[in-house]
């Protein structure tokens, strides 16, 4: 595959917005260097002649789309007209996150439907269609507000601040404001500090605009809350459902290694016993190697059943933790492993569980199929989430298929809200990542 596939995670849609607040860090030092700053200037500047394009057409062609659907011949005008100010809105919602950072994914509903009058009712009815065109009409008085703010603050910070190196120039007579002129350098230099201050009151403004106009747009082109807490029940509904499946293939994944294993093996025993005991008295020569084999059926057993119970949850994970488990994976791996464990405190139980189980399959795919010499695997905590990374320099080619290795890890991992990644183009190398929350 020569992209990333994520295994788990909720569709697009239903991560409708990351919202950055752009107020700016460290005082006014901080809000000038950022460059978030510098991308909402040309915006705050720009977006009253993008609206200003947007409501032009919008008040020319809806009043006669819809006074020719009287007669049939308005509907298909409608219909572009609307298919066009959804465009307008997919790209307004691009030009924010260029703009703010904010992200916003397209909140439309999803037609399933082949008939295309019964697809164009689904767009008439998606209220999102509606919140666009509100949008857009707010957007030129709003931005109109926006431009007359930022030209007279930064026409006044830079006006103020180029007297001085003005007149430092050359310049022997120079009209700051009507009636306001300055004649020399001494009489240019409060300037300079008035010019700083209204620079500070620029930046602010930019920012503050920057956030007002950001929490406007995630609100009419983001989706609604209740859309939001619906698609988030149902992908919890989803995970829970994947979990309980998980669940039950584990369950019988462990009947089938205790009848096919241990289960013969205590079988193989008990029936070297009975014919030693027979034995003992008439053949004690033979009944000495049947208890001989029995014993290392007893053995062998034994190291089924702790293999088992290591299957299922390694008693060194619950004594010792993350770290201790996946260095002594790591000590047993066919190829070399190099392993950071980069969390300082342990995390829930069922957190710790699900990354041991993904750092395990993975070395175990890693060993059967990727002919791989050489391996990592990275457990970091970003963002209340354990991430774990696990790399090799195999192959590739690794795809998650329904009922295989990887499918399951997903499944355990969306038992908690979790998302498994793979990305293994041909070739190599793979990256398969986990991300689990973690709220500490």
């Amino acid at each position: 595959m020569t992209a990333e596939t994520v295994v788990g995670a909720p569709p697009a849609e239903r991560t409708p917005l990351r919202r950055r607040v752009p107020l700016g860090p460290n005082g006014p030092l901080g809000v000038f260097v950022d460059p978030m700053t510098w991308r909402a200037v040309p915006y705050l500047l720009l977006s009253v002649f993008y609206g200003a394009v947007c409501s032009a057409v919008l008040i020319t062609v809806i009043p006669i789309s819809l006074t020719l659907v009287a007669v049939w011949a308005g509907l298909p005008l409608f219909t572009l007209t609307m298919l066009a100010w959804r465009g307008a809105a997919m790209l307004e919602r691009r030009t924010l996150r260029l703009a703010f950072g904010t992200v916003i994914a397209d909140p439309y509903r999803r037609s399933e439907s082949r008939n295309p009058f019964l697809r164009w009712k689904d767009v008439i009815v998606d209220p999102a269609t509606w919140k666009d065109l509100l949008y857009l009409a707010l957007l030129l008085p709003v931005g109109a507000g926006e431009f007359v703010v930022s030209v007279a603050l930064w026409s006044l910070a830079l006006g103020l601040i180029a007297v001085v190196p003005i007149m430092l120039s050359g310049a022997g007579h120079l009209s700051v404001a009507a009636g306001v002129s300055v004649d020399s350098v001494a009489e240019a230099l409060p300037c300079l500090p008035a010019g700083l201050g209204f620079l500070c009151a620029a930046l602010y403004a930019t920012r503050g605009m920057a956030w007002l106009h950001a929490s406007l747009a995630v609100v009419l082109l983001g989706e609604g809350k209740k859309s939001v807490l619906l698609a988030r029940a149902a992908h919890l509904r989803a995970s829970r459902a994947r979990g309980v499946d998980a669940a039950e293939a584990e369950r019988r994944r462990i009947e089938r290694d205790l009848h096919d294993g241990a289960q013969q093996r205590l079988l193989s025993v008990a029936m070297d016993l009975g014919r030693a005991q027979a034995k003992m008295d008439s053949e004690p020569e033979i009944a000495r190697r049947l208890l001989a084999q029995a014993h290392a059926g007893t053995k062998a057993a034994i190291a089924e059943l702790r293999d088992l119970a290591r299957g299922i949850h390694p008693a060194i994970l619950t004594d010792r933790g993350l770290d201790a488990a996946l260095s002594s994976l790591a000590s047993r791996a066919p190829v070399r492993v190099h392993l950071s464990v980069e969390i300082s405190d342990r995390p829930p139980a069922a957190v710790e569980s699900i990354a041991y189980f993904v750092v395990a399959e993975s070395l175990t795919n890693m060993a059967k199929h990727a002919e791989a010499t050489e391996a990592s695997v990275r457990v970091s905590h970003r963002d209340r989430r354990v991430v774990v990374e696990i790399r090799d320099n195999g192959v590739g080619a690794a795809v998650p298929r329904p009922g295989g290795g990887l499918a399951g890890l997903a499944d355990r991992a969306a038992t908690i809200d979790g998302v498994l990644s793979v990305d293994s183009p041909p070739g190599g190398p793979t990256l398969i990542r986990a991300e689990l929350p973690c709220e500490w």
